[in-house]
């Protein structure tokens, strides 16, 4: 990991906002070369981060069958969680969609909708 990326994750902290949160993602994208990937290329890695989640809940959650031999090629839950909301994030970014006003908007419409 380069100094750069150490300094920005030494400076991620429980006490930080989502919008900081989004820009750390920014930052690091930005560092690892990722920058410049498009919304349908982002959008494709969100699928197959989802994908890799539902696997390791298979794996540690259910006790669902699962291939022995590939029982290593999974993830931990908590990994996965975070790599799909990193590409998220990053899409999110890539769209110019602030999160955190993304978030509160939706969630105006469903303190106001009827879920009975």
């Amino acid at each position: 990991m380069g100094n750069e990326q150490i300094s920005l994750w030494e400076n991620l902290i429980d006490s930080n906002s989502l919008r900081e949160v989004q820009s750390y993602i920014r930052e690091v994208i930005k560092i690892r070369g990722f920058s410049n990937e498009s919304a349908d290329k982002k959008m494709l890695l969100l699928i197959e981060e989802v994908g890799e989640l539902a696997k390791a809940i298979r794996k540690d959650k259910t006790n669902m069958a699962i291939d022995k031999n590939k029982i290593n090629n999974y993830d931990t839950v908590e990994s996965e969680i975070a790599d799909v909301f990193i590409v998220l994030v990053s899409l999110c970014n890539v769209l110019d969609i602030d999160l955190f006003e993304a978030l509160k908007d939706k969630e105006k419409e469903n303190v106001y909708r009827n879920w009975k």
